[in-house]
């Protein structure tokens, strides 16, 4: 594959270069309409020199479903790219579907950026089976390839690091380092035994919620009341709050500061267009980024069915009380309550009928000699600490970083120290 599109422009003293590729849309041949497929994939390659000799840096997006951070922050602030910068030029990749790389949407009522797939709900299905970590790391190696490099590292933040580990199990050879901020997922594991355990982990967070804001469980009870009352809060947009929907507010509770949030948009009047709008805002799975909501399980689905596996692991008591709050445990009514995500409903189902193959190979985990280090948070909302030592386990080279001094957000809490931490703890 070639480059179809390059060009160089400079920011606030940082030196930018952007790169478009094409590639296939099925790096696999699973036949049907994506085997004869192209889409665009889109990078941002961030310098501190116009001409750079540093090694290269891919930064993998947490989701799935989003795009890769644009470069606002001047450099001397404490984030993890002025740490990355340092060392590194830094490969900002938008996951295909994604920002600028052939995004998937919905707009007036219908699916954008699968035109070619048809409008069957069945075959737009079998189109975003192309659309996982396996994929999106193959497209990173054509635009490595295309790039001239041969050998660059990897910083993957949550989902980010999902496609780190995939890319450490299918092309080891074209890494040097490999950074995990809470992103080791468990490897040949049930999703929904994964899901079981994250809800453990929800009901303890909902438990010193409201031991810290006590006031607030019963304020979440009338809003559950009033959305029970009213079929659904009407949002802007002509979205509805339903109850399982209210419970997915939870996952503020997965970041450093979610807790104080959750409790100030839960301390407005649930009349207010303030509330309303604010609620909007505040939902996980939105318009604004489908694959969220669409394609989400498959990301642990390591030679699994997922099945709405979120709700299946659901515990009975947590079903019975809709104040024990989620993180991201995704439901069918995410999508059909949401008038820009409805168009994906149907779809969604068949999505969660799949198979997916494996997509880690444990030999080939374990004979890898990348180096490099993982973030793992103690009390982590969305993946499970005793899962990624496991895994951990399986990369000699990687040294595990366990801590309570940060929540799945560490990378943006405190960036610079995290990623400082962990390229010391890979070059020892």
């Amino acid at each position: 594959m070639t480059a179809v599109n390059q060009s160089n422009w400079t920011r606030g003293g940082l030196h930018l270069r952007d790169v478009t590729v094409d590639v296939p849309l099925d790096h696999f041949g699973g036949g049907g309409a994506a085997a004869s497929a192209s889409i665009e994939v889109f990078a941002r390659i961030i310098a501190t020199e116009a001409e750079s000799t540093k090694p290269s840096l891919v930064f993998l997006q947490g989701g799935p479903g989003a795009e890769a951070p644009r470069p606002t922050t001047p450099v001397g602030q404490s984030t993890w790219l002025a740490r990355a910068l340092e060392d590194f030029q830094v490969v900002m990749l938008d996951q295909r579907g994604t920002g600028k790389s052939s995004p998937i949407g919905s707009v007036d009522g219908r699916i954008t950026g699968l035109d070619w797939a048809g409008e069957a709900p069945a075959d737009i299905a079998a189109a975003l089976r192309c659309y996982r970590a396996d994929s999106i790391v193959e497209d990173a190696e054509i635009l490595r390839q295309v790039l001239g490099i041969d050998t660059w590292s990897l910083l993957g933040q949550s989902f980010g690091g999902f496609t780190a580990l995939r890319y450490v199990s299918a092309h080891s050879e074209s890494l040097h380092e490999v950074y995990f901020t809470g992103g080791l997922p468990a490897v040949g594991t049930d999703p929904a035994t994964v899901y079981a355990t994250t809800w453990e982990t929800m009901k303890r967070k909902s438990a010193q919620f409201y031991r810290a804001f006590p006031g607030d469980r019963d304020k979440l009870a009338r809003l559950v009341d009033l959305a029970e009352a009213e079929g659904g809060i009407t949002l802007p947009g002509g979205a509805r709050a339903t109850t399982e929907r209210i419970r997915l507010l939870g996952h503020y509770l997965g970041a450093s500061d979610g807790p104080e949030k959750l409790h100030y948009l839960l301390d407005l009047d649930p009349a207010s267009a303030a509330f309303r709008h604010d609620l909007a805002a505040a939902l996980p799975f939105s318009g604004r980024n489908p694959l969220y909501a669409v394609v989400h399980e498959s990301c642990w689905a390591d030679g699994a069915l997922t099945d709405w596996a979120a709700r299946r692991a659901m515990p009975a008591d947590v079903a019975a009380d809709p104040t024990l709050l989620a993180g991201e445990h995704a439901g069918p009514e995410s999508l059909t309550e949401d008038p820009e995500l409805a168009p994906f409903a149907e779809v969604a189902q068949f999505v969660a009928q799949h198979e997916w193959p494996r997509l880690y190979d444990a030999d080939a985990l374990r004979a890898s000699t990348v180096r490099g280090g993982a973030a793992v948070y103690f009390e982590d909302a969305y993946v499970p600490p005793e899962y990624s030592l496991a895994t951990a386990e399986l990369l000699d080279g990687v040294k595990p970083w366990v801590t309570n001094e940060y929540e799945h957000n560490g990378l943006r809490a405190d960036g610079y120290r995290v990623f400082d931490r962990l390229i010391a703890l890979a070059r020892e």
